[in-house]
């Protein structure tokens, strides 16, 4: 057989597989449309990899079924956390428990803005062409946005994002340079079109939400806002167990607004700003900025060493210039603010699948969706249990009960595989007694507690960590100066 190289990419190729060596492996075979396209002939794809050294190899698929095992599509299923239908492909179905993770990632990050100084706002989810014509969205994305035409002959197009409604509010009312920075924050619900075959689960949807902000800043405020952010994404990512891995600074791509000389400014900042906000080498990503900037992007690494692109951060010239944004300035003038559009979890669909796969769904108390179950072992103890979780709710934590007619050692396997962080046991002599038995996720072992005793260490650690510390009465230093000179 004759083979045609049909790939233009720019690679290495081996002239015959004799070339390979014997650490390798095929490990799927799939279809595949010629160029993409549904209307042509269907080829088979083979898969395969390859390494040095059979160590190698080996290391490599035991890290590829360590992924496989932490698949959020299989997680989130097993835990009744969402899904997603052919009605509705890329769009998200969250089930109850999935909302109520959804919550308190999102709870966690409005309490971080708010404390912060960001105002939190709300936009339209629908606006009229001329709009994304005027920002030069309609150029660059129009063929992936959402279009319906009105009786009234209105051309309308869902939001896939959130800058320029953004600007809108900013341009209501006269803005003095005594008003910047300002901070304008929303979770935004956006969409956009993506191929089928390009959808993975909830990390690649048509429908997502960004906790987007866009800070209006003056010229020499760019630094500093950007040190700030960078510290204040830092300490998120921590608090979420996850570390920032690498920082990449995207450049200019070919289809692009603004001057060279713009861009030239930007570009400039931008990196003198990131080299200044992080403890690491900024690597330059040629062309794969923004149309309207160039932007930070912030990689995290898993607890399996896989690494996400989450957080963004982009410096902005462009859009205030064609949305006529303005403030006046100290001497009386009139200036065009400068937009820092900045993301820590950048679409909340793809940093929760990211936390599943993290945890493999064993959450830390204060995101797991449900916290507690209070099981029985036998029927005498229905009744204390109903008083036991109807306390541990009082204090805020989130419990199911679970009082069938089952073995214990039954109903604590079942909700082990569903990842309870705790079972609350109790029998006929926890019930007399007034204690729990506390089992933990993970843990052969049990601590038996008053009632009262387990309400408050439970509801204790299940605060999250920045409720934590503001209760333990320590500040925030993530976004003094102090903390900023200490890096």
């Amino acid at each position: 057989m004759t083979g045609v190289q049909t790939c233009a990419l720019p690679i290495s190729h081996l002239p015959s597989t004799r070339h390979v060596g014997k650490a390798f492996k095929l490990t799927k075979l799939a279809g595949a449309y010629w160029r993409g396209d549904h209307r042509n002939a269907q080829l088979q794809r083979i898969y395969g990899t390859a390494w040095a050294t059979e160590a190698d190899l080996e290391a490599y698929i035991q890290r590829v079924e360590e992924a496989e095992k932490r698949d959020h599509r299989k997680i989130g299923k097993a835990m009744d956390l969402f899904h997603i239908q052919e009605e509705g492909k890329g769009m998200v179905f969250w089930h109850a428990k999935g909302w109520t993770l959804y919550r308190a990632v999102e709870d966690y990050i409005r309490r971080r803005l708010t404390k912060d100084g960001y105002q939190e706002v709300k936009t339209p989810q629908i606006l009229d062409r001329s709009l994304w014509e005027a920002s030069g969205h309609w150029e660059k994305f129009g063929a992936n946005m959402f279009v319906c035409e009105t009786e009234e002959g209105e051309s309308l197009a869902v939001k896939p994002m959130n800058c320029p409604g953004h600007v809108q509010i900013f341009n209501v009312g006269q803005k003095s340079y005594r008003d910047l920075p300002l901070r304008m924050a929303e979770f935004g619900a956006c969409h956009r079109y993506e191929p089928s075959g390009a959808l993975h689960g909830i990390m690649r949807v048509r429908g997502f939400t960004q906790d987007d902000a866009h800070i209006f800043c003056r010229e020499d405020q760019v630094e500093e806002e950007t040190k700030r952010f960078v510290r204040l994404l830092n300490s998120a990512y921590a608090d979420f167990g996850v570390e920032l891995h690498s920082v990449k600074l995207a450049l200019r791509p070919d289809l692009r607004a603004g001057t060279d000389e713009i861009w030239d400014l930007a570009e400039q900042k931008l990196e003198r700003a990131a080299r200044q906000a992080v403890n690491m080498g900024v690597e330059h990503l040629p062309g794969e900025g923004a149309f309207y900037g160039p932007k930070l992007e912030f990689h995290l690494r898993d607890a399996i060493g896989r690494t996400w692109q989450c957080g963004t951060l982009q410096l902005d010239f462009v859009l205030p210039e064609r949305l006529e944004a303005e403030y006046v300035a100290e001497d009386g003038s009139k200036q065009r603010p400068v937009m820092l559009h900045r993301a820590i979890a950048g679409s909340m669909e793809r940093f929760i699948g990211m936390l599943i796969e993290n945890y493999a769904g064993a959450f830390p108390l204060w995101l797991a969706p449900t916290q507690v179950v209070v099981a029985t072992i036998t029927s005498d103890a229905d009744d204390f249990a109903r008083t036991a979780a109807a306390k541990l709710k009082a204090a805020g934590l989130r419990v199911e009960t679970d009082l069938r007619n089952e073995k214990i050692n039954y109903k604590i396997r079942e909700h082990s595989l569903a990842k309870a962080p705790v079972i609350a046991v109790v029998g006929r002599r926890e019930a007399e007694e007034g204690k729990v038995a506390l089992r933990r996720l993970g843990s052969q072992g049990q601590e038996i507690l008053t009632l009262e005793e387990a309400v408050l260490r439970l509801a204790s650690e299940a605060l999250p960590p920045d409720v934590e510390r503001e209760a333990r009465g320590e500040a925030d230093t993530w976004g003094s100066a102090e903390a900023m000179e200490a890096g």
